[in-house]
């Protein structure tokens, strides 16, 4: 069957005015054929899995004789499997109450009038992402079910693989009479770029960059539109001599088995003098087992010199984004915090512990987003039924931080109804 017919647009601001004409007419539209079109979008996606699958295998051949790194290689390959997520997710969009023109109590009152807020739709986004093709689906299902309008850039690596999943989106959205240029997408090479993009604020409400550090930093840096920043790696981990060897060995390795993306990866643990150099062993030993590779300061070379690799002073900063797991030995938990403070992502950290008073101090002291105690901090976009559908995390203190849901799509509008005249 062929697919339905759908072109990129030819520039960044031909497509940033469609999408925000467009949001003008979504805005008003009602929650139910919102969600009657995710629903569509899911059916969409699930029938032309076969066509998304063969398209994804020639960015992935592409891919390989460019010699793109394994990783984008990882997050870039779909399976029938991951497609199915997909759309399982996009199903339990439609299915999620509507959050728009939700009406909240206001901080303030006038005299002689009522007020109150409603949540709003922000208007356009914008997503930037490296590989991931499914997630442009599935910030699709986010924003259309919020009444926003989304423009996709994704990579060059995964053209035929966006384009694919954008032609099915838009076959579903176009049956469900939404507005024309609610979905738009961008080419994934250099000629649309990344800045002409970001600079567009008069229409562009938010710009959600996902990938390697290094792309978030680039639109962070050329954006003069506001930007949610997206985080994943580099995720500590302090390993109390209280807590125990078990937990902590699950927590680790369960951080790593979201996919395709490890958003929450442990890949920092500290630990104190007193923890047990036997336990260290057995955890790093379990931790090889599993396909890891252990690194340590040069205070545990020192100690465990067959066990352990140097890690160089950068990397206690930077994510790995990938199976590798460094120890450091820190003195008390009030160092832990501090070092956690100044060199993990900020976004997801953890404690195991048996002592309340501990993690009391670490939930209160830890400047992140997500604090987990004696607790994976695995992510899900798909949690359990009836929870909401995450893109992905935010680190930042700006517009929202943590999970990025349906809410963080929103904005507030005040209401002031006044009784002047009656």
């Amino acid at each position: 069957m062929a697919m339905h017919s759908f072109n990129p647009a030819p520039d960044p601001i031909t497509a940033v005015r469609s999408a925000y004409q467009a949001s003008l007419e979504l805005a008003p539209t009602k929650g139910v054929d919102r969600s009657r079109a995710v629903q569509a979008m899911a059916k969409a996606l699930a029938s032309r899995t076969d066509d998304i699958l063969e398209a994804n295998t020639l960015d992935l051949e592409a891919s390989r004789e460019m010699a793109v790194p394994e990783l984008i290689l990882e997050w870039l390959k779909l399976t029938p499997e991951r497609i199915q997520t997909t759309v399982q997710l996009l199903q339990r969009l439609g299915e999620l109450s509507d959050p728009i023109r939700r009406v909240m109590n206001a901080a303030y009152q006038l005299d002689h009038s009522q007020t109150y807020c409603q949540l709003m739709p922000l208007g356009v986004i914008a997503l930037i992402y490296e590989a991931f093709p499914e997630l442009g689906a599935i910030a699709a299902g986010l924003c259309i079910k919020t009444g926003n309008s989304l423009i996709l850039k994704g990579c060059s690596y995964a053209e035929h693989s966006n384009l694919a999943i954008a032609s099915a989106l838009q076959e579903a959205l176009d049956r469900s009479e939404m507005p024309t240029g609610c979905l738009e997408l961008l080419p994934g090479d250099l000629g649309a770029s990344i800045g002409d993009l970001v600079t567009q604020d008069r229409y562009l409400n938010l710009v959600i960059p996902y990938g390697r550090p290094s792309l978030v930093q680039q639109v962070m840096q050329q954006s003069t539109a506001p930007v949610l920043k997206s985080a994943m790696g580099n995720c500590y981990l302090y390993w109390s001599p209280t807590g125990s060897l078990d937990l902590a060995r699950l927590v680790i390795i369960d951080s790593h088995m979201s996919e395709p993306d490890p958003v929450n990866a442990i890949e920092k643990v500290l630990i104190h003098p007193n923890q047990k150099p036997s336990s260290l062993i057995t955890l790093w030993n379990s931790l090889k087992d599993k396909g890891f590779k252990v690194r340590g300061d040069a205070q545990l070379v020192a100690d465990f010199p067959d066990q352990l690799s140097r890690a160089a002073e950068s990397e206690w900063s930077q994510a790995y984004l990938d199976k590798v797991v460094a120890f450091k030995v820190i003195d008390s938990i009030d160092s832990a915090i501090a070092w956690i403070n100044r060199f993990s992502s900020g976004h997801a950290d953890c404690l195991v512990t048996e002592s309340y008073q501990e993690s009391r101090q670490f939930a209160l002291g830890i400047d992140s987003a997500s604090v987990y105690i004696n607790s994976s901090p695995r992510f899900s976009r798909i949690p359990k039924p009836g929870d909401s559908i995450f893109l992905g995390m935010s680190n930042q203190k700006g517009h929202r931080r943590g999970l990025i849901s349906m809410e963080t799509l929103t904005t507030v509008k005040h209401i002031v109804q006044g009784n002047l005249f009656s």
